[in-house]
């Protein structure tokens, strides 16, 4: 993990986590410079490496500032931006009322470098409004939390996320953040910027084992593929109810649309895909809203997190487990067991009794 590589100033804020694998390298550029933005490139070399021209990334133009060095050993390359948070209420009539979008791009936001841990891999992003005339912010602040793994395992937290080495963990926190009303709930827009070729799909996969994640059945996930072979390049995947602090707060996607309007610019997305963005890329979003009953779940706790995982490939997937499988095969087995044992000992009884008589001659 590397902090503002090349750069001496904590005003602004460049993570780049850099995985290395037998035959290739994995690349996550996550950044607070303009809209909190994650760029995901994937490199067919072990030695491939990030470069930044400072100067022209925090400049009015800020396209070709990013590259990774050799350019001909990129295979695939996506971001991932977190470009506004909604705020609304549903009244008695199912009509929703929006309030004052906050735009992500607007905000201000602390140095990582307090929070940077080498060693557990993690580093937070936090944010306040920088212009907060409602004064929504004065005692709250939003955050995205940042997890790189070096191998395949389980989260320990809920949702206790499935995770490989080829995948990072965010967290977006919002906590002590006044809402504008009663039943306030609220919602995340994602956009994703894809190569020509690559297309967005929302999928979503139940089970009952709910043993590590309880009450929840459902995980979504938006995966982009190929229209050339199908193969899955990327994801993000999260579960379709987040616990928090004793209480779930329900995730509903809000359908993945093609993106026809200007993206707020990341300034990482324009430094890396240049300033036709728009045009030369595919662009698509989603809104992810966050609710309980009424609202009520946030008002009164003031404090929601929803967890996802993205990465590259295919999106984990979760087996059932050997206390699953145990417990289900003791629960169909037992009865199974009882009946044929049961039928054994009447056949038994059966024999024993007719065999006391003299067969008649």
């Amino acid at each position: 993990m590397q902090y503002n590589p090349g750069w001496n100033n904590s005003s602004v804020n460049l993570l780049h986590v850099r995985a290395v694998g037998p035959s290739d390298t994995l690349h996550y550029v996550w950044s607070s410079i303009g809209a909190p933005t994650v760029l995901l490139v994937a490199t067919e070399s072990r030695n491939s490496s990030l470069g930044i021209n400072w100067t022209q990334l925090l400049s009015p133009t800020p396209a070709g500032a990013l590259w990774i060095d050799p350019p001909s050993s990129v295979i695939y390359s996506t971001a991932i931006v977190f470009t506004k948070v909604f705020e609304y209420s549903e009244a008695k009539t199912l009509e929703e009322f929006f309030y004052p979008t906050y735009d992500l791009s607007d905000f201000s936001w602390d140095s990582i470098n307090r929070t940077l841990n080498h060693t557990a891999l993690t580093a937070e992003f936090m944010g306040i409004l920088a212009a907060d005339p409602s004064g929504s912010f004065s005692n709250g602040s939003l955050a995205f939390r940042v997890t790189a793994y070096e191998a395949s395992g389980r989260d320990g937290p809920l949702p206790s996320l499935l995770h490989t080495a080829n995948s990072s963990k965010v967290e977006f926190v919002l906590a002590g953040v006044a809402p504008r009303g009663n039943s306030s709930q609220f919602a995340l827009e994602v956009a994703m910027v894809e190569e020509t070729g690559v297309v967005q799909k929302l999928r979503s996969a139940r089970s009952i084992d709910d043993e590590y994640t309880p009450t929840i059945f459902e995980t979504l996930s938006l995966v982009a593929e190929s229209q050339n072979d199908s193969s899955t390049l990327s994801f993000l995947q999260w579960k379709a109810t987040t616990p928090s602090r004793e209480d779930s707060i329900q995730c509903r996607s809000r359908g993945l649309q093609a993106a026809n309007w200007t993206l707020p610019m990341s300034s990482i997305v324009r430094a890396y895909f240049g300033e036709g963005v728009g045009s030369t890329y595919t662009i698509s979003a989603i809104n992810i809203s966050f609710g309980g009953e009424d609202g009520k779940v946030y008002q009164e706790k003031r404090y929601l997190i929803w967890s996802a995982l993205l990465g590259f490939g295919q999106p984990p997937k979760d087996t059932f487990s050997p206390l699953v499988i145990s417990i289900v095969a003791v629960a169909l087995g037992t009865p199974m067991v009882m009946l044929l044992v049961g039928s054994c000992v009447v056949l038994f009884a059966q024999r024993k009794r007719y065999s006391e008589y003299e067969p008649i001659n």
